[in-house]
């Protein structure tokens, strides 16, 4: 069984994110920049249903410039079997992302999408579902549990209510929730076998696909900074400021 694993390449969860002065965006230029967290669980995911006897092969992809290579390297030095990287110097937003990756599972055929359920950059929660109305498959989202047989993937979500246990005919698109797993930490032995496993190259201009972006970013703003707290003594002053503030009557 083959599963494509889309890999995002964002700025590093440990890495303060600055906005530019001009206001038009994030500061990427000399950031540090890693895998999309819920994607390197999604890794992991494949990987480990691949150590189970459940996949035979893991494709990751990434869609990006250059600097992706980087990103799909560490998905290889995870236990992916080869990399494809879809170029492209256009500003990708989930619809893209999602014809792109549409492009690719008709050339690939796999079996099941296994991506993070959210980018940490934008946080839009679109990519996968978009994919799975795309390609007219089933699609089970945010998942904390995965079972795959040859026919079918047995999902457990979290709910507001509890856990809610789906099942889905393959193929199929699942999206990794937070608590799915706990990804593995990547040695410098299988970084450096990474680099012998091949990564493929596509132009996104050859897939034919519409990539241009249909919302535009008019502004970019850090959130006005917390005022500093209070420190009280007693309950009797904690509701008199609270009174006074009008957060009470």
């Amino acid at each position: 069984m083959k599963v494509l694993v889309p890999v995002k390449r964002v700025v590093d969860y440990n890495v303060k994110v600055r906005v530019k002065s001009d206001g038009s965006g994030v500061e990427t230029s000399n950031v540090r920049m890693s895998m999309n967290p819920f994607d390197e669980i999604a890794v992991e995911a494949a990987v480990r249903l691949k150590e189970s006897g459940a996949v035979t092969e893991i494709v990751a992809v990434s869609a990006g410039n250059a600097g992706c290579q980087d990103t799909l390297r560490t998905a290889l030095a995870m236990g992916a079997d080869r990399g494809m990287l879809i170029e492209t110097e256009t500003e990708l937003q989930p619809l893209a992302v999602a014809k792109l990756l549409k492009a690719v599972c008709d050339m690939e055929q796999p079996r099941v999408v296994l991506c993070g359920k959210q980018a940490t950059d934008d946080d839009a929660n679109q990519t996968g579902q978009m994919l799975a109305a795309l390609l007219d498959w089933p699609q089970a989202t945010c998942a904390s549990q995965i079972v795959l047989s040859s026919d079918t993937a047995t999902v457990v979500r979290e709910i507001d209510g509890g856990l809610e246990t789906v099942e889905i005919d393959l193929p199929g698109v699942v999206t990794a929730d937070l608590r799915l797993n706990e990804p593995r930490y990547v040695t410098l032995p299988n970084l450096m076998k990474a680099k012998k496993k091949p990564i493929d190259v596509i132009l996104a201009a050859t897939l034919e696909v519409d990539i241009a972006p249909r919302l535009a970013t008019l502004w970019v703003a850090e959130p006005p900074a917390r005022p500093a707290g209070v420190k009280l003594n007693n309950v009797a002053e904690l509701v008199a400021h609270l009174r006074n503030a009008g957060v009470i009557a």
